[in-house]
């Protein structure tokens, strides 16, 4: 049964036939690998064509509720805005808009980001109006379809969800789920962020940039019993009677290949890597070192977390870093004074960082910090000056807690003016105190329904207005990370998912930042064992030397097929001896690129390791970044292997596992390079042209390394 908002959609456009549109013969985008063009017979859409297939999806525009109606954006013409500019990734940006059919008023604006050599195109859509009209909920809910298309010519669907929050590992993790031909009833849907179609010949894909944890989703793609699918908004995209000049959309992605899913995913982690962000900086795999580990470890010890969060301590850790192979150091929570201030403590860095700045510079080492956005300890200015951004729940406003030893704080709403604020506290930390990576922490999805902020106003409810809060939330954490990366070019942010409940995986944190995806793994309550078996109410149960801790870190690797390893950073650790220290390295140079702990209790024969095979790591990490994963077997298994090499080159690496004495071989699947390293216990013979043969011989738990485009 054709929708009613199908419906509307056909008789907009035999109106469009009968009256006529202009269509400027610029609005045609081409590449090597595609066209994109608004077809002559209607602008309620455009189409994406496949050059070498002669394959083509039309895409339909948005359909809003405006002022009770539904109204779906039909243009009566479309005109170029402006010439084309070429961003800072070498992505060129098209903007187009067009007057609404049904409303002059109305006006739509389409950005497309394009790059020459790979097949996705990000895109966006901004309502523009010279009237009043407002966005609305005449059924009480979001009544919004961001985008249709069909998937008639792919029988093979699929849904990729990147943020389902799994307990065993205590970690979000990709899952794929297939679609059935039962799923597309026009009740059913799939959350996604990404939707995939096949025929075996040709692949689709289509996204959306926005960031949740399933099931606790905020857009999602219904499923129609046409084969289409519409991408619609679910909960807090916009409050009611919210002005509709300015409403901006998402970002949202689009592409085909010639190939099957694995071309495809291929491509699209090579969108994520280059073209998705110019933020630049956040994709190069640099390698960091955390404190965090050690402060754990000291307060399981009997100490406190700041015991030894001091200058002398973190001089001698910045030696033992440097000769390990550290790129960056990373300070975690009580560095600073008090959160919102964010300056440093001064009681433990007499110099405010002077010192650790020197040292840093020295090595050519970069300094970063943990942070609590929302956090503003109650004396600050940040506070003080901002009362009214103070996050609220029923007009009471937060409690003030604890922020890890010290002041006592409350949480700040950043769907506030107060975002502005906090990023301009970042700029100055990044120019005055050399700060280059911000370590973003304790950023749950709800918890405001303040009538006075950016998410709602006294006219919706308090639970509209802490839905709009959370589907916000994201929107604005990228704000403060765009003001910040257009001052500060060099900055790199992470974003810690380590608990449920939180902000989660997607696709829009990732077009400034990384995530930080997992610390320690699970803890003891995750099996029901209790709140803590070990002294001094410590929680976690892998801290050990060993194999185990490295299964729950490599356990998130599954999202390498789509996005590339370097932006899931998870914390190994360079405890000896020898053999837990080869694990814990041939773990990270699969890219997840951190280390945590007592590095000053490292033994010299422990740096030495970390040293000599980080500084081979270094020589191909960029291969290793760029390279589809090829992987036996599962964390825990033996054996448990790895190939990153990269097509192009040759260069990457293979990574052996095993937990048990044994002989174990392995052929690459892809073409090596002639010239390679390999660690004790590995001999490596070429088998045909380009390839080689990997024999690996352990005498217990240990790992098993190959660089190859190095020697």
């Amino acid at each position: 049964m054709t929708s009613q908002r199908t419906m509307t959609a056909f008789l907009l456009v035999g109106l469009f036939f009968l009256t006529g549109c202009k269509i400027s013969r610029e609005t045609k985008i081409e590449t090597p690998l595609f066209v994109i063009s608004w077809p002559s017979s209607s602008v309620g859409s455009w189409e994406y064509s496949l050059k070498t297939e002669r394959k083509a999806v039309e895409i339909r525009l948005p359909v809003f509720e405006i002022d009770g109606e539904k109204t779906p954006a039909i243009l009566s013409e479309l005109t170029v805005a402006g010439m084309p500019k070429t961003l800072r990734n070498g992505v060129t940006e098209y903007i187009y808009e067009g007057a609404f059919l049904a409303d002059t008023n109305l006006r739509l604006q389409v950005k497309f980001r394009v790059a020459g050599n790979n097949p996705i195109v990000r895109f966006s859509y901004l309502l523009k109006t010279s009237g009043g009209q407002r966005l609305t909920k005449k059924s009480g809910a979001d009544d919004l379809v961001y985008l249709s298309c069909s998937t008639g010519d792919f029988p093979e669907v699929k849904e990729i969800r990147l943020s389902v929050f799994n307990e065993m590992i205590h970690s979000c993790h990709l899952t794929e789920e297939k679609l059935f031909e039962a799923d597309f009833t026009g009740s059913g849907s799939a959350t996604g962020p990404v939707l995939l179609g096949s025929n075996g010949e040709t692949t689709f894909l289509c996204a959306y940039e926005h960031d949740s944890m399933y099931p606790d989703h905020f857009l999602e793609f219904g499923l129609n019993p046409d084969k289409s699918v519409e991408l619609r908004a679910v909960k807090g995209n916009y409050f009611d009677g919210q002005p509709a000049a300015g409403f901006s959309t998402v970002w949202f992605e689009a592409g085909m290949v010639s190939g099957d899913e694995t071309r495809m995913a291929g491509q699209f982690r090579k969108f994520i890597l280059k073209y998705q962000t110019e933020n630049e900086e956040s994709r190069k795999p640099y390698i960091f070192y955390n404190s965090w580990g050690r402060q754990e470890r000291v307060k399981w010890a009997g100490g406190q977390y700041l015991t030894t969060m001091n200058l002398d301590y973190t001089l001698k850790e910045i030696d033992r870093a440097h000769a390990m192979g550290i790129e960056y150091y990373v300070l975690d929570a009580g560095w600073f004074n008090r959160a919102g201030d964010w300056g440093v403590n001064l009681k433990n860095f007499p110099d405010g960082f002077k010192q650790v700045r020197e040292k840093l510079k020295g090595y050519g080492m970069k300094l970063g910090v943990w942070m609590g956005p929302a956090k503003a300890a109650v004396t600050s200015p940040a506070f003080l000056q901002n009362r009214s951004c103070i996050k609220t729940r029923n007009g009471k406003p937060d409690e003030p807690s604890l922020v890890w030893e010290t002041e006592e704080s409350v949480d700040m709403c950043l769907v506030s003016a107060y975002w502005e604020y906090y990023a301009d506290v970042l700029i100055r930390l990044y120019k005055e105190l050399d700060i280059r990576y911000f370590y973003l922490d304790g950023v749950g999805q709800s918890g405001c329904n303040d009538p006075g902020h950016f998410h709602g106003t006294a006219d919706n409810s308090p639970a509209e207005r802490n839905l709009s809060y959370g589907f916000l939330l994201p929107v604005y954490l990228g704000k403060i990370m765009e003001k910040v990366c257009a001052a500060c070019p060099g900055v790199i942010f992470d974003f810690d998912v380590t608990e449920s409940r939180r902000i989660g995986v997607g696709l829009q944190f990732l077009a400034n930042g990384r995530y930080f995806i997992l610390n320690n793994g699970p803890y003891y309550k995750n099996f029901d064992l209790g709140e803590s078996l070990l002294p001094n109410n410590c929680h976690n149960i892998f801290i050990n030397p060993g194999p185990a801790r490295t299964w729950f870190m490599r356990s998130v690797l599954d999202y390498d097929k789509w996005i590339p390893s370097n932006l899931f950073v998870a914390n190994y650790q360079p405890d000896d001896p020898g053999n837990s220290q080869m694990i814990n390295l041939a773990s990270l140079v699969l890219g997840q690129n951190s280390i945590w702990g007592e590095i000053l209790k490292t033994s010299p024969e422990g740096v030495a390791l970390f040293h000599d095979i980080l500084e081979k790591y270094k020589e191909v990490r960029e291969e290793v970044v760029m390279a589809d994963l090829v992987h036996t077997g599962r964390p825990g298994d033996t054996p448990e292997i790895y190939e990153k090499i990269d097509s192009e080159t040759g260069k990457g690496v293979v990574v052996i596992f095993a937990h048990s004495k044994g002989h174990f071989s392995y052929i690459t699947k892809q073409a090596v390079s002639e010239t390679f390293w390999k660690s004790e216990g590995v001999e490596v013979k070429w088998v045909s042209d380009r390839h080689v043969k990997i024999d690996a011989f352990f005498e217990g738990a240990s790992a098993a390394i190959v660089f190859f485009g190095t020697e």
